[in-house]
C-alpha cells in the first residue's frame, strides 16, 4: 500500500505551530489506523536546519530543491519569515514546481503569501491570518481574499487562517481521505474541536482583542453589545452618538471595516451562537434575546454568517460537549 506523501515547506522564521499542527495531526491519523498512511516530510531550502520564529531549530528532512512528486498534499507554512520567503525566487519557484506535482496544495496562515507569489492563488478565493489579510489583498489584487473563515478550499488549493486553524484544515483532509469517524478520533486525541467548519469566523467580537478605535465608535460598540434588543438602526445609533448617519457610517468603515448595520447583525448573530451553545432556550427565545424579530430572521442571519442553520449549530455543539464529557478523566 503506497503511503500518501505529504510535504510541509518550512523556512527560517517559519512558525513552529504552523508546521506542528499539520504534522502532528497526520501522524495521529496514522496512529489511529489511517490506511494508506501519511508519509510526512519537512522540506527546507537545501535540507538544512531552520530556526523557527519561536527561536527553536528544526532539522529539515528533505531538500526543497531535490524533492519531486507526485505528492498527495503540499503544505506551505507561515510565520514572521513569510515576507522573506515569498520574495525568495528559489523557494517560490520550487513551491510552484511541486504544486504541479501535487494532488492538493495548501497553506497555513501567512504561507498564503508564498502561494500568491507563486501565482497559485490567482483568481481563487483565499484566506490568511486576519491581521495579514488586508496586506495580502493589497499586494495581490488578483487573489480574492476573505479574512473571515478559518479555512477556504477553492478547487485543489486550500488556505487556512492563523496558526491553529491548520488543525481544522488538516482534520478536513483526514475526513476526506479516511472518513468522519477517524477524523473525530484524531480530534479527540488532540483535545481539540471536533472539527470546526471552514466557514466559521476567525475572530469573535466577544473574545477578540478590543481594537484601538475612535472613542465615539468604541462607545457605540459598547452600546450595541449591551442593548441587543433595542433599536439599533443606523439612525438611532447616530442619534445616540450625536452625529449624522453619514458620519457614523464613515467612522465605522474606517475603524471596523463595516457599516453600523452589518456590525449590529454580526453582534446579534454571535450573541445567538453563544446562547445556542450554552443554553436550551427555544429558538424563538434566542431570537428575541438577541434582537431578531423572529426565529426565521435569526436563521437567515446565522446561515449568512456561519453557513449552517442555528439548529444544526446547536446539535454540533451538544455533540461536541458529550464527546468532551466522555473523554474527560474522572
Amino acid at each position: 500500500m503506497e503511503p500518501r506523501r505529504v510535504a510541509v515547506v518550512g523556512y527560517d522564521a517559519a512558525e513552529l505551530l504552523d508546521i506542528a499542527c499539520v504534522t502532528s495531526t497526520l501522524e495521529a491519523a496514522n496512529w489511529h489506523g489511517a490506511r494508506p498512511p501519511y508519509e510526512v516530510r519537512l522540506l527546507t531550502p537545501g535540507g538544512l536546519p531552520i530556526t523557527c520564529g519561536t527561536g527553536l531549530t528544526l532539522q529539515g528532512q528533505q531538500s526543497l530543491e531535490r524533492t519531486t512528486g507526485p505528492l498527495d498534499i503540499l503544505v506551505v507554512s507561515g510565520g514572521i519569515g513569510h515576507k522573506r520567503a515569498s520574495a525568495d525566487a528559489l523557494i517560490v519557484a520550487h513551491v510552484r514546481r511541486l504544486a504541479r506535482e501535487s494532488r492538493r496544495v495548501a497553506s497555513v496562515c501567512t504561507g498564503a503569501y508564498v502561494l500568491a507569489a507563486a501565482g497559485l492563488l490567482d483568481g481563487r478565493r483565499a484566506t490568511t491570518h486576519w491581521r495579514w489579510a488586508p496586506r495580502l489583498a493589497a499586494r495581490h489584487p488578483e487573489v480574492v481574499v476573505d479574512a473571515d473563515p478559518i479555512f477556504v478550499r477553492d478547487g485543489h488549493v486550500s488556505t487556512s487562517a492563523g496558526v491553529t486553524s491548520a488543525l481544522d484544515l488538516t482534520l478536513a483532509f483526514v475526513e476526506e481521505d479516511h472518513g468522519a469517524d477517524l477524523a473525530r478520533t484524531v480530534a479527540r486525541n488532540l483535545v481539540t474541536y471536533l472539527q470546526r467548519p471552514g466557514n466559521q469566523a476567525q475572530m469573535s467580537m466577544f473574545v477578540g482583542p478590543r481594537p484601538s478605535m475612535d472613542g465615539l465608535v468604541r462607545r457605540i460598540v459598547e452600546y450595541v453589545t449591551g442593548n441587543l434588543t433595542g433599536d439599533l438602526g443606523t439612525y438611532a445609533l447616530a442619534a445616540e452618538a450625536g452625529v449624522s448617519e453619514r458620519h457614523l457610517t464613515r467612522l465605522f468603515l474606517k475603524e471596523l471595516g463595516e457599516p453600523p448595520g452589518r456590525f449590529v447583525r454580526r453582534a446579534r448573530t454571535e450573541a445567538a451562537a453563544h446562547l445556542l451553545a450554552t443554553t436550551s432556550l427555544p429558538m424563538a427565545a434566542v431570537a428575541a434575546r438577541c434582537g431578531f424579530g423572529t426565529a426565521e430572521t435569526l436563521r437567515q442571519a446565522f446561515v449568512d454568517r456561519y453557513g449552517i442553520p442555528p439548529s444544526r449549530y446547536r446539535l454540533t455543539q451538544q455533540r461536541e460537549e458529550r464527546e468532551v464529557r466522555t473523554t474527560r478523566p474522572a
